[in-house]
């Protein structure tokens, strides 16, 4: 028998971390005491998918109403764009209004061409007081695309956020990354944390290039968009559900003495859609009920808190 292969990491061999915290992860020692930290995140696309109008080959098959199928090629898909347009025009207002009404914040995922064409929702988040990290420049797949586009890219959307917002995105998650992007966005710099990862219910370290990188780990089950993806929910109720158990879970988890981080992934023209949000409404007031055991955060809020509480070791 062969031994395994050897890949490169920084001389570590294997690049995968399969260990983790293992059995014993660490107190967060959240803020107040909190028995969970509990972050919700807001992917603003709408724009930035793939239209001819964007100077693409074709339209967008992922993550809207009709999933699947072939894209229209060298022209527009008028019914895909108008379901994106949804969530521009009326959903991300709905969603916001969800959260005013309980005063929770949120981390937008901010598409730097989607945000660029519809600058006052850019503003109206900042306004709110909501954080906006970076999403890439397109909502698309950069598997493919050259080091230095993708290098070009990362500097356009952070200088576009800034611009709209006033304020440097502190955060980056792309989604469909390449197998640069990690090393990219740490190149770029001046980023509290990467959120291109779902291995853990709790932030960590990996190094890049010999620099400490703090990973926020996202998600994609407490996601609205497995309404869009098979298998996935099939009505409101069941995304409630799902959410209401993986957040009890958590909670029980804390009072236990091992305290927890839960994403919550919503897109503007999924869960902006009346029948969702009203699903959406009711997780957050059950949220509310338990204001004075979780720490609903902004990812940018709870990066600060671990680089601060948790520093990497020497």
């Amino acid at each position: 028998m062969t031994d395994a292969p050897r890949f490169p990491d920084d001389g570590s061999g294997y690049p995968r971390d399969l260990r983790g915290y293992g059995a014993s992860p660490p107190d967060p020692r959240w803020p107040n005491g909190a028995k969970l930290a509990l972050s919700f995140v807001l992917n603003y696309e709408e724009g930035g998918e793939n239209t001819v109008l964007n100077g693409d080959k074709g339209s967008e098959l992922y993550l809207h109403e009709v999933p699947g199928g072939s894209p229209v090629i060298g022209e527009r898909n008028r019914s895909v764009e108008s379901q994106f347009d949804y969530g521009a025009r009326a959903g991300v207002w709905r969603v916001m209004r969800l959260f005013a009404a309980q005063n929770f914040n949120f981390t937008v995922y901010g598409v730097g061409r989607a945000l660029e064409l519809n600058p006052d929702v850019a503003r109206a988040f900042a306004d709110a007081g909501h954080e906006v990290a970076s999403h890439a420049w397109r909502w698309f797949d950069y598997h493919a695309m050259s080091e230095a586009d993708e290098a070009a890219d990362i500097a356009r959307c952070v200088e576009t956020i800034e611009k709209l917002t006033g304020t440097r995105p502190m955060g980056w998650y792309t989604g469909r990354f390449s197998p640069r992007t990690r090393r990219l966005v740490a190149r770029h710099g001046g980023f509290l944390y990467d959120s291109d990862s779902y291995d853990d219910d709790l932030p960590h370290y990996v190094k890049v290039e010999g620099k400490d990188v703090l990973v926020i780990p996202y998600t994609l089950d407490n996601n609205d968009m497995k309404f869009a993806v098979p298998p996935g929910f099939g009505d409101p109720d069941g995304f409630e559900r799902h959410l209401r158990d993986a957040f009890d879970l958590l909670l029980e988890e804390g009072r236990a003495g091992s305290p927890k981080m839960m994403s919550v992934g919503l897109h503007c023209r999924l869960v902006g859609r009346p029948g969702r949000a009203r699903a959406l409404q009711r997780f957050l007031a059950h949220v509310a009920q338990h204001r004075n055991e979780v720490w609903v955060a902004r990812r940018a809020d709870i990066a600060r808190h671990w680089w601060q509480q948790h520093p990497p070791s020497a």
